[in-house]
């Protein structure tokens, strides 16, 4: 296990390696911080000044070269428009994005493991039909296009909710309701098929035999032996939601990472942008090692393997 552990977190360093080379060059595509910051009409002598204070026009070599200097001793820089840590500036939107991204996954977990189940329960009958209909539907729908639909009917039209920004629970309602469709759609797919096949296996007749009631067979033995699949389809959203977090979050107004990375890129923020997408490349690196842990934790020969 210790073998496998430093494996994964040899694979992921090297990935993340990639991924800052990557992104590093990428960022700098957009342009020079200075013709954005600067007016027009701004003298030639201040717009060098401006250049020099931020380095920028030393050669693209030497600016990496720098770049991976600083990030050896975890410094992500200073950010160009604040003045301030870009790893601070990038951790201090982190909660909410968190927040909204557990929130919306516990929802999700819930109903799908409910609504899989009761689909499980007599496959191709009218329920099963239906749960799997409106799940298809709730997974192939875009993000974009829910969210800009429930905004147009409910904080426009019928002014129930707000249409974006973060303060009370209201404010929760639409962001969380796009969030939670799609792994709602998959996951309840995901459950119904487990549990399905969970139920076919011989120690399920044992178990009836012995006179155990429905609910214990259902949520107990063939839930927890169907939990494999769901936890992969389980951590894949969760990765996605990390992912995903950067439009609805955009179209919400809502102050985490994913708006944070949108507006640095447009603002050219350099560091705030690397310093974004290496701490969220991180946790995603993690959340799939933690996630490969507990396939060990659940099926005992995995872990033998």
């Amino acid at each position: 296990m210790q073998y496998y552990v430093v494996s994964r977190l040899a694979q992921s360093f090297i990935s993340l390696i990639g991924l800052v080379i990557l992104v590093f060059f990428m960022i700098r595509m957009t342009g020079n911080p200075a013709d954005l910051y600067l007016p027009d009409d701004v003298s030639a002598a201040a717009r060098q000044a401006f250049i020099e204070l931020h380095r920028l026009d030393d050669p693209i070599i030497l600016q990496f070269g720098r770049f991976i200097g600083d990030l050896v001793h975890l410094d992500l820089g200073t950010s160009i428009r604040q003045g301030r840590s870009a790893a601070v500036i990038v951790l201090e939107a982190y909660p909410t994005s968190l927040a909204l991204a557990a929130i919306s996954m516990s929802i999700a977990l819930v109903l799908a493991i409910l609504l899989g189940v009761w689909a499980a329960v007599r496959p191709t009958g009218v329920v099963d039909r239906t749960i799997s209909v409106l799940s298809l539907a709730g997974a192939s729908a875009p993000n974009f296009w829910v969210a800009l639909t429930l905004i147009s009917i409910f904080a426009v039209g019928l002014q129930l909710v707000p249409t974006s920004g973060i303060g009370g629970w209201d404010h929760w309602i639409l962001p969380v309701a796009v969030l939670v469709l799609r792994p709602l759609g998959l996951l309840s797919q995901v459950v119904r098929e487990a549990v399905i096949r969970s139920l076919s296996a011989p120690y399920i007749r044992t178990a009836r035999s012995k006179g155990a009631p429905d609910r214990s067979i259902l949520y107990v033995h063939a839930l927890r032996n169907a939990s494999l699949p769901i936890l992969t389809m389980a951590g894949n959203q969760a990765v996605a939601f990390i992912n995903g977090s950067v439009v609805i979050e955009t179209i919400f107004g809502f102050p985490g990472v994913g708006k944070l990375i949108i507006d640095a890129i447009v603002q050219r923020d350099f560091a705030v942008v690397q310093a974004a997408v290496i701490i969220t490349a991180t946790v995603i690196f993690l959340l799939n090692i933690v996630i490969d842990l507990l396939y060990a934790l659940l099926d005992p020969r995995i872990r033998h393997s």
